[in-house]
């Protein structure tokens, strides 16, 4: 069977979400989506701003959490599956199942996102800027926690992919030999994609390290929401 086997369910995943059909939803979830990523700023500010983190965090907030060029990542990967032998040939094993797991992953976000977008469509204004409250209030509602804590566990396996492309030199050559040619056959934003990641590990000398750190403190959000604490989405301490 071809390892991107599994990315034509994550499309079809990705075709079934609501927001494509209908302009509002899609606008409210592009709102919720800019919300998450001001918010993972605020939440991470000291873990983010660590000059050997930046990178990965920029990617955590520009690609997994509401990529703006998703779509074309999507008819890309369509391709991709139609042609999964030459793919396969190009890319190494290592770095598909990464970028299959950071696919997943976004998509995952997605979902999620979509479902709050849903909700705030159906108890405020359209245009009406959201809140934390909103959120929050949206949170409870929809009894998100256990998709959010997968959300995390995923991530977590993320880190652990990362560190065996940083720990391969062999992997990392291969990868970039693959440039060209993932190019060439306009595999450009699929790369990319993939390839962002990668990047963003220089700095580092373990990716699980600030992926660990990342996921104790959004795993501490959700323990603050379902609470009922005050500010849930700033770490606290007690």
């Amino acid at each position: 069977m071809s390892k991107l086997s599994i990315l034509d369910e994550l499309i079809q995943r990705y075709h079934q979400l609501k927001y494509h059909q209908k302009s509002a939803l899609k606008q409210r979830l592009t709102d919720v989506q800019q919300w998450q990523k001001q918010r993972l700023q605020s939440t991470h500010h000291a873990l983010f701003h660590q000059p050997k983190n930046q990178r990965m965090a920029s990617y955590f907030v520009t690609r997994l959490y509401g990529s703006p060029d998703f779509d074309t990542l999507a008819s890309q990967i369509e391709r991709m599956i139609q042609h999964a032998h030459r793919v396969e040939a190009l890319i190494p094993a290592t770095a598909i199942q990464t970028g299959t797991h950071a696919i997943s992953l976004a998509i995952l976000a997605v979902e999620l996102d979509e479902q709050i977008a849903q909700a705030l469509l159906h108890h405020y204004p359209a245009k009406l800027t959201i809140s934390n409250e909103m959120i929050e209030a949206c949170y409870k509602e929809l009894d998100q926690h256990a998709k959010r804590q997968q959300q995390l566990d995923m991530t977590d396996q993320l880190g652990q992919y990362l560190d065996q492309y940083l720990r391969s030199r062999l992997l990392h050559t291969a990868f970039k030999i693959a440039k060209p040619l993932a190019y060439k056959h306009r595999f450009n934003t699929a790369y990319d994609f993939i390839a962002e990641g990668f990047n963003a590990l220089k700095p580092m000398t373990s990716a699980q390290d600030f992926v660990q750190n990342f996921t104790a403190q959004e795993r501490q959000v959700l323990m603050q929401i379902q609470r009922g604490k005050k500010n849930p989405f700033q770490i606290q301490t007690d």
